[in-house]
């Protein structure tokens, strides 16, 4: 291949690569792990093992090889739907994962493992994203604290949280009005959208903040909207969607994996299944993020390991007594603090902390008993 037209090939593959994501972030590493432009994808769906991934020709299937399953140390080794990879073309639609570049941004929770309870372990749910839809349903188990803990959790992956208050055809405008001014009071500057899928109500104005070649990711319980919202910015019933149970008010897991949906009109949309419980897995970066003013008032306490619940001389207990926090946010703000710190905590630090726990119940229970 002739040095300019080599140049000019180059080139229309890393336009088409930019519109699936890849930025100079990537392009360095490209460039310093010399990897060919051709062999850059993108992975946009996981299926038991198998994954589909996108590159400058098209969509393959792909798999990883054993040596690499042998060298995981964790499941967070292996690809997740949004990361960047070197493949190796063995067939015409099939590809070897070879490796994972270094992910720009990551969001991750903590699942408690199904087979030991008790235990819980880190769970990649979106790699490489720039903004996260946090969705919830005005409609039913609309929650503050909830919305507080999508923000922790994507702040704590470097990821720019965004509200979408959806389904707002079943209240009224005066009723959803007070819910933005809530919002605004609790969160602060933070971007505020409201949508419809039954109306189309706010679909546009999402579709104009999409910009080509960005990530987004939708955040939110089951049943609020998000698999509904992405085949109405699709334009197609790609997504499966499901009722919300009338005597719940809960919706089914219908979006059982992540996938990415690419757009004619620019932007990059995944989908997650919807989570019952939200916990961060991070170190608790996202946290003083979402909670910034109430760090402000920490970092004046008296003591510097002050826990903020019993102290005396604890700033933001000051704060809440005086109204200046607000209580509720307060104690979302030390539930958090609280799943945080037991999440870093290693096995044998929780079976220490429990049995010390339980040897405190059983103090009280006995010194109740000597004043009876």
């Amino acid at each position: 291949m002739r040095a300019r037209t080599k140049i000019v090939y180059i080139y229309y593959m890393n336009t088409i690569l930019q519109n699936l994501g890849f930025d100079e972030f990537f392009e360095s590493q490209r460039k310093d792990l010399r990897i060919e432009i051709d062999s850059i994808a993108r992975v946009v769906a996981e299926h038991k093992g198998m994954y589909h991934v996108k590159n400058s020709k098209g969509e393959l299937r792909a798999r990883v090889l054993g040596k690499q399953m042998y060298d995981a140390a964790s499941r967070e080794d292996y690809p997740v739907v949004g990361d960047w990879i070197e493949i190796a073309i063995i067939d015409n639609d099939l590809a070897i994962i070879k490796q994972i570049l270094r992910r720009k941004t990551v969001i991750r929770k903590m699942a408690v493992s199904r087979k030991s309870p008790g235990k819980t372990k880190s769970q990649i749910i979106a790699a490489n994203v720039d903004f996260a839809f946090v969705v919830e349903a005005v409609d039913r188990d609309y929650s503050l604290n909830r919305l507080e803990r999508y923000f922790a959790l994507a702040k704590d992956g470097g990821v720019q949280p965004i509200i979408i208050l959806n389904k707002v055809d079943l209240i009224s405008r005066i009723d959803l009005a007070d819910k933005v001014s809530e919002i605004g009071d609790r969160f602060g500057g933070c971007e505020i959208m409201s949508s419809s899928t039954a109306t189309y109500e706010g679909l546009d104005c999402l579709r104009n903040f999409l910009q080509s070649g960005k990530t987004y990711c939708f955040l939110g319980s089951s049943g609020v909207g998000k698999s509904s919202l992405i085949n109405a910015l699709i334009g197609e019933s790609i997504v499966k969607t499901g009722v919300v149970g009338a005597s719940s008010g809960r919706g089914k897991h219908v979006t059982t994996h992540r996938e990415m949906y690419v757009l004619d009109s620019g932007g990059i949309l995944i989908d997650n299944p919807g989570m019952r419980e939200v916990g961060s897995a991070n170190d608790g970066e996202g946290i003083k993020a979402t909670f910034g003013e109430i760090e402000n008032f920490a970092a004046m306490c008296q003591f510097a390991d002050c826990s903020h619940i019993h102290e005396s001389g604890c700033a933001v207990l000051e704060a809440v007594e005086s109204g200046e926090l607000d209580r509720d946010r307060y104690k979302n703000y030390i539930q958090l603090k609280k799943e945080s710190k037991h999440y870093e905590m290693t096995d044998y630090e929780k079976r220490k902390t429990d049995k010390k726990f339980g040897q405190a119940i059983k103090n009280y229970h006995k010194r109740m008993r000597e004043l009876e």
